[in-house]
């Protein structure tokens, strides 16, 4: 088969991967428990339900705007001010079918073939392969200790002539850090001193624990939103827990916004109209299910550390944020692939390499699931790498023997 080459190029996601080998264990009758999935288990808000099926009962769901819906963007603008307290205009935000093609869009909007983008390190699997699809180059922060937090001189360094664009996630996926005033402010200065876009994917940034708060970008500038090169990404799928719904959405300039807009009428046209309801429901509705959620995170992040403290040799940074941990197993194997593998088919359970964060030897453990399975995948982790401990051990009625 004659395929690009840019295709060709393009890594999968480990996290794909491995939810198929669990996909088939399970269809095997395998007692799998999966802590590698970044999903709540919670239900979508009932306003969210009502307002889409409110559109479903009318029978009539159309093509809309290639923006998004006015409402939506209204509601969108309140959430940025609310959150944010920076007042922004409608025209200023673009709805997406999902945060992730609200930073693809971006990309694609800023960066031209040859131009770098910093990332730092450690990050999200789908950054630097996004930036690979726009001809970008991905130049990598490098990881440089337990904090999760580069260090403002090493992003500086990484800044060349061929520099367009930053990507920023904090709260962090796969760590869990949330990066400090300091390091944040440091950014904004960073880019408006060099010209260059800071995209700040701020899915996780209501999930914070411990009473901290996850700073943002227009905090740190004096510009207006439409002289910023600030280009904000957030969307419902954590926050809310509505991962299906697949709305997200970017606040920029409005010149970004308009360029945004006419490639992604190119490429689906628009937003679904009934998601987008839903979406609006959520954001304009009680805000309840917000920190019930957050609540459930701290509360299943601190059973996770609880577990994970009980095993020797592991080290772990306590997770200020998100619904991830990322400890170091690199006394157990240096190989984060070859762990994750072996937990898998070994104690069931999957996890997902450090490799693929910029993390090696550290696992991304979710806690997003139900309590008792993480804990039950925890003490299983620590059974397969403990060799003093039982040869076996049994799950219900399901016997688990370790090589």
């Amino acid at each position: 088969m004659k395929l690009s080459q840019m295709a060709r190029s393009i890594a999968p996601s480990p996290t794909l991967r491995l939810n198929e080998q669990a996909r088939l264990l399970r269809e095997r009758g395998e007692p799998v428990i999966h802590l590698g999935v970044g999903e709540p288990k919670n239900k979508a808000p009932r306003a969210a339900i009502e307002r889409a099926s409110a559109l479903l009962e009318g029978g009539y769901v159309k093509y809309g705007p290639t923006a998004g819906q006015p409402a939506l963007r209204e509601a969108i603008a309140g959430y940025t001010e609310t959150f944010y307290g920076r007042r922004i205009a409608p025209e200023n935000t673009i709805v997406s079918a999902s945060a992730k093609q609200s930073i693809y869009n971006a990309l694609v909007s800023v960066v031209n073939p040859g131009d770098e983008v910093i990332i730092l390190a450690p990050y999200w699997v789908s950054y630097p392969e996004m930036v690979r699809l726009v001809y970008g180059v991905p130049v990598i922060v490098p990881l440089r200790d337990a904090a999760f937090e580069p260090q403002i001189a090493a992003v500086e360094a990484a800044v060349s002539d061929a520099t367009r664009a930053i990507i920023v996630n904090s709260p962090n996926n796969p760590s869990g850090a949330v990066y400090s005033s300091a390091f944040v402010a440091a950014l904004v200065d960073l880019a408006e001193r060099h010209d260059l876009y800071l995209i700040m994917d701020d899915i996780y940034h209501q999930l914070v624990f411990d009473g901290s708060e996850a700073p943002s970008a227009y905090r740190f500038t004096q510009r207006d939103v439409d002289d910023s090169t600030i280009i904000v990404i957030n969307g419902i799928s954590k926050s809310y827990g509505m991962t299906g719904f697949r709305i997200g959405w970017a606040v920029a300039a409005r010149q970004v916004v308009e360029v945004m807009t006419a490639i992604q009428g190119q490429i689906i046209t628009c937003p679904s109209p009934l998601t987008q309801a839903a979406a609006e429901g959520a954001l304009t509705g009680s805000q309840e299910i917000v920190e019930d959620l957050r609540r459930t995170m701290q509360a299943n992040r601190d059973a996770m550390l609880d577990e994970l403290h009980a095993i020797p040799g592991v080290r772990v940074t306590r997770p200020a944020g998100t619904f991830y941990c990322l400890p170091d197993f690199s006394a157990y194997n240096p190989s984060s692939e070859a762990l994750s593998d072996m937990l898998l088919h070994k104690a069931l359970v999957v996890t997902v390499p450090g490799k693929a964060f910029g993390a090696e030897g550290h696992l991304r453990l979710s806690f997003s699931g139900n309590r008792e399975d993480l804990i039950e995948g925890i003490r299983r982790i620590k059974w397969a790498l403990d060799p003093s401990g039982p040869n076996e051990i049994y799950i219900g009625d399901h016997k688990i023997v370790r090589d």
